[in-house]
């Protein structure tokens, strides 16, 4: 075991300071999962169910102190962070509805369907949400009668101790529960071992990617993806620029541009009307407050999760900048030793061969195009496809829009990082691996059995060909 900590990104302290799992924790946590497995499975529905809305009380009668701890580990501004625990306590009551409509039992004639757990399930918790993400996972993965090993962000772990403790409160049963904490190589123990029955995961890319090549050699283990994307905005000649500005800034800027969904490339037309727009985004990104959670007034904008990462995001600028972009608001670090950046806007319209990654930042990159086909096809532009969304434009255009982009999150006149915890969230291309989770999480929390059953056994009326009756 190794000692790890977790940073305020605003300021540098220590928030938190643990030892990471090796392989005999982790080996001890999956054994108790499975050990669990047999009694949680068999708990009836609706008493697995009252569990979950114990939880959710519980939430409700912390909420102060976990939207504290996510401000503090995270970095978010208290009205972002109390908007996560508003989603983690309303979680139970849509898994509730989810899991009734989508894992029902159902029969037709003799076939009867049902819907059983996989077993022991890992769940593998990012930073940008560090209790609604895992918290997305975790509770229909309950409901449905799983075990759980969760091992979140290495970023997040108090968070994470705080939301653990809320489960035991609610009276979950010793085991149905465990938590893991530690970094790359705690995880790597975790996705490899061979016990658990499946393993549920948000973060990047490269990660989701590995989880992906070690699982295609266990077909019979559960995994579910969701990997960010490159997505984009298009903003066409809309009739209020302010409104659709505000929407941008929102779409690009929330949570200091660390939301999967948040817009990275704007599409613009070239021309009048496209720099009319893009004069009013910088007008209002110079209005966007930055700061840490504690100053007053509360800042729309709190830091990127660590100083690290802050200077990745400058890097990332610099080299559109290099390589011909144009800064239209340049981010700058706004104190030294910590993720505080200011956003930055860069045109790069005439950069050739730009690179499609995702830069998990509040850097947001301009793409002129000459007519809306070219706006389609710059939004296909790119290996992934989670979210897109179109400002402006009538009907017409959005179901043109709407019918030609590749993206599992299609947005018309709202912000591309507002998404529905009762619609499916997940994407295509290399942002997901056709898991979605919110609503839909149930699907991938069972797996259906099919059975043919009559309860009097009796002989045929017609015996098959080639048989006789003596």
């Amino acid at each position: 075991m190794s000692a790890f900590s977790s940073v305020n990104p605003a300021t540098g302290s220590i928030v938190w300071t643990g030892c990471a799992a090796g392989p005999g924790e982790v080996a001890e946590v999956v054994a108790r999962a499975r050990a669990a497995f047999p009694g949680w499975s068999r708990t009836p529905l609706s008493e697995r169910e009252a569990v979950l809305r114990r939880f959710a009380g519980v939430l409700e009668a912390r909420k102060a102190a976990l939207t504290a701890a996510i401000s503090l580990e995270v970095g978010k501004p208290p009205w972002e962070a109390a908007a996560e625990v508003r989603t983690m306590i309303a979680k139970v009551d849509i898994s509730a509805r989810a899991y009734a409509r989508r894992c029902e039992e159902f029969a037709e004639g003799p076939a009867v369907t049902r819907f059983r757990p996989h077993g022991a399930v890992a769940v593998f918790g990012p930073f940008n949400f560090p209790g609604h993400l895992p918290n997305g996972h975790i509770v229909p993965a309950l409901l449905a009668g799983n075990t759980v090993v969760f091992k979140p962000s290495e970023q997040a772990p108090f968070v994470a101790e705080l939301t653990a403790a809320a489960w035991g409160e609610a009276g979950l049963p010793p085991g149905v529960l465990n938590l893991v904490q530690g970094g790359r190589e705690t995880g790597a123990l975790l996705a490899e071992h061979p016990d658990i029955d499946g393993l549920f995961f948000t973060g990047s890319n490269r990660t989701g990617r590995r989880l992906a090549d070690a699982f295609a050699r266990t077909p019979g283990k559960i995994l579910a993806l969701e990997m960010g994307g490159n997505n984009p905005l298009v903003v066409w000649e809309p009739a209020d620029l302010r409104a659709a500005a505000l929407l941008t800034v929102q779409s690009a800027y929330a949570t200091a541009g660390q939301r999967c969904t948040c817009a990275r490339r704007l599409v613009v037309p070239d021309g009048a009307s496209g720099e009319a727009f893009v004069a009013e985004i910088v007008d209002l990104i110079k209005t966007i407050v930055v700061g840490a959670p504690t100053d007053r007034p509360e800042p729309f904008m709190g830091p990127v999760i660590s100083a690290r990462v802050a200077e990745e995001v400058l890097r990332a600028q610099d080299t559109l900048i290099a390589a011909g972009g144009q800064a239209r608001v340049r981010a700058r670090a706004l104190k030294p030793g910590t993720g505080l950046l200011s956003p930055g806007l860069v045109d790069v319209t005439s950069v050739s061969g730009r690179s499609d990654e995702e830069i998990f930042g509040p850097l947001l990159q301009v793409i002129r195009v000459p007519d809306f086909d070219a706006a389609l096809a710059e939004a296909n532009a790119t290996r992934f496809g989670l979210a897109a969304g179109l400002i402006g434009g009538d009907r017409g255009l959005y179901e043109r829009f709407r019918a030609g982009v590749r993206a599992g999150i299609v947005n018309w006149n709202q912000p591309l990082t507002g998404a529905s915890s009762r619609a499916p969230f997940g994407g295509i291309g290399e942002s997901g691996n056709h898991r979605p989770s919110a609503f839909f999480a149930a699907d991938y929390c069972s797996y259906p059995v099919a059975s043919l059953e009559e309860p009097e056994l009796k002989l045929p009326a017609q015996y098959p060909a080639g048989l006789s009756k003596a």
